[in-house]
């Protein structure tokens, strides 16, 4: 009789442990559900970052919304090798100076930002890439944490050069115009390889705000900024700032 009262005691005993075990069998099987999740997304960051390494992107968010609104855009992509070399050095010049040099984020540029209260951009080409290919324009701080996570990615996968020849070939130089090749034939009538340090320098110059700059017919603010990308664009070729983007 005893022994048979242990053993119920025993069993007894043992239910409680059993039920806990059973309480924590839900949240176990959700933090396994959910490292996957992570790591999923991990992994397909990795592949879409990956993908477009060589292949280029069919549309992006702001060429398909303007599609639908104007009813259509100008825009052919043109291979990096057929885009004069003084383009890209004026997209640098323009904006982001320090394009060889980072790793995606310039920290002093960002710093200077912060410092004149927001009023002026800290996002390097390597991020406008991103948020251009990968994501929308409107401001959220959802897209920001994914730019800043998949931004490292793009300049760990992709040669610099890739980045400009991807920034180049998405950028919008007009209402409707996406491209280098679209915008050397709307605004100069020449293919992207015979633009002149000039018009290169015209075309970066709308790039902030194209929609209300005209290249083929410059403001006194867009023909001043002109002239000084134009000089940054001869001084980065002098400086070593322009290696790590040309041949």
């Amino acid at each position: 009789m005893a022994s048979r009262a242990k053993k119920a005691a025993g069993k007894g005993g043992s239910k409680p442990g059993g039920k806990a075990g059973v309480r924590l069998r839900p949240l176990a099987v959700l933090r396994r559900w959910l490292l996957r999740l992570a790591l999923g997304a991990v992994v397909l960051m990795v592949a879409v970052v990956a993908l477009f390494r060589v292949i280029n992107p069919p549309i992006t968010h702001t060429i398909w919304s303007e599609q639908r609104r104007l009813g259509a855009v100008e825009r052919r992509w043109v291979a990096v090798d057929a885009i004069a070399p003084v383009m890209l050095r004026s997209a640098v010049a323009a904006e982001d100076a320090n394009f060889c040099t980072h790793w995606g984020f310039d920290m002093d540029a960002i710093r200077a930002a912060i410092e004149d209260g927001a009023q002026r951009g800290g996002s390097t080409i390597s991020q406008q890439v991103v948020k251009n290919v990968y994501f929308w324009q409107a401001r959220s701080y959802v897209r920001k944490a994914l730019e800043a996570v998949m931004t490292p990615l793009v300049e760990a996968l992709w040669s610099k050069r890739r980045i400009l020849e991807v920034y180049l070939n998405l950028a919008e130089f007009d209402e409707g115009v996406f491209g280098v090749d679209a915008a050397a034939r709307h605004y100069f009538g020449v293919a992207p390889d015979k633009l002149s340090a000039r018009q290169a320098a015209l075309l970066a110059a709308v790039l902030p705000d194209p929609k209300d700059r005209n290249a083929s017919r410059p403001s006194a603010a867009v023909d001043r900024r002109a002239r000084m990308i134009q000089d940054g664009a001869a001084l980065i070729a002098q400086d070593g700032r322009a290696t790590c983007f040309e041949n």
